[in-house]
């Protein structure tokens, strides 16, 4: 039986009528664009987290870019991110006009520490993107106490919980993305802004429509970044099941450990206080890509997802850091691989996963 790396469908089956009914019910309303479902959305979504604002924006990226504009982020700034993650994090700097600044990362966690994001610090810097990568939680309170504020990227932690909270309301503004292979995923792109700064909230409202406050008057250059109302409508639905498919995804992290996975491959460690809700659960191998071969031919589908970290993409080529600067970086891209998680897998599955790796590694 073949195990998926992903499987968002099962989870989603029970909810369909739902869904359909409040698809129906958008369409029969006639109104689309920052309709009720989106502002009803929003104030669940900030309520889930526990910041004092959501604003709905059109995917996860653009939702990086407008909240690093709400900081006052342009020209000549410096933006630190870490380099193991995916290429959003660092692509949403240069349309602010600043520059990204790559960071390392702890390669046991998978998130930049506060000492390496201060290694990295000079007069010019902006802000911070921490990323909560993979669901485990970045110590944000940490790096925001180096004096800079922190955009928390959480497009792949909702649902996780740290010991000050949930991702997302954690430091001055933060990122979410609802793309369909999310933890809180629709069915097409989405995103949003959480931030409990009230000013800070309504420079965000501003500039995901044009620059303007009012759709008459046009302050700045903004954004036509909306969350579309029957994403809103489908999050809703599916909103209040996530505290209990964050849950599996935590235990299932726990499975592993308790079947002696940890005796073959370096397991992920959650940050201190953390219960991650894996949004991807990344192993760490001395041969990542051979043991993905193996397990494969076991029908059980793995996954290097950044083995070129961004800072030696090609886009980023004017902004490399020097050579061998970023060791926990290159250590984390040679050696993840991601094995199957999701909110329905099964102990049967994880024990296969395990099996199937015992196996390869006899």
């Amino acid at each position: 039986m073949t195990v998926p790396l992903f499987d968002p469908t099962t989870s989603i089956e029970p909810l369909r009528d739902r869904i359909e009914a409040a698809l129906r019910q958008v369409i029969a309303n006639g109104q689309f664009i920052l309709g009720p479902n989106v502002e009803a959305f929003e104030s669940e979504f900030a309520a889930f987290v526990g910041a004092g604002d959501a604003i709905g924006v059109a995917n996860g990226t653009e939702a990086i870019t407008i909240a690093l504009r709400a900081l006052g982020v342009g020209p000549g700034d410096e933006v630190i991110v870490p380099s193991f993650s995916y290429y959003a994090s660092a692509e949403a700097i240069p349309p602010t006009g600043a520059v990204p600044v790559f960071c390392d990362i702890d390669p046991a966690t998978y998130v930049a520490t506060a000492e390496q994001v201060k290694a990295v610090m000079t007069p010019r810097t902006k802000a911070v993107i921490a990323v909560h990568l993979f669901g485990n939680v970045a110590p944000v309170a940490e790096i925001e106490a180096l004096g800079v504020p922190v955009v928390e990227d959480c497009a792949q932690a909702a649902g996780s919980v740290g010991p000050e909270g949930r991702p997302g309301a954690l430091g001055a503004i933060a990122s979410h993305s609802f793309y369909p292979s999310k933890n809180l995923g629709a069915f097409g792109d989405g995103g949003a802004i959480t931030t409990s700064d009230k000013d800070l909230a309504e420079r965000v409202r501003m500039l995901r429509f044009h620059g303007s406050r009012d759709r008459v008057t046009y302050d700045e250059v903004g954004f036509n970044s909306r969350l579309d109302e029957m994403q809103a409508a489908i999050l809703r639905v599916i909103l209040p099941q996530l505290p209990d498919w964050a849950a599996r995804r935590a235990t299932a992290g726990e499975t592993y450990a308790e079947l002696g996975l940890g005796d073959l491959v370096t397991l992920p460690e959650p940050t201190a206080g953390a219960t991650p809700a894996w949004h991807l659960y990344v192993v760490a191998s001395d041969s990542p890509d051979q043991l993905s071969e193996q397990l494969s031919a076991s029908g059980i589908e793995s996954r290097g997802y950044y083995r070129r970290p961004i800072h030696l993409q090609p886009a980023m080529a004017a902004w490399q850091p020097a050579v061998d600067s970023l060791p926990g970086t290159d250590e984390a891209a040679r050696r993840h691989l991601a094995l199957p998680i999701s909110a329905s897998i099964t102990d049967q599955q994880i024990e296969q996963v395990v099996t199937a790796t015992r196996a390869a590694l006899a």
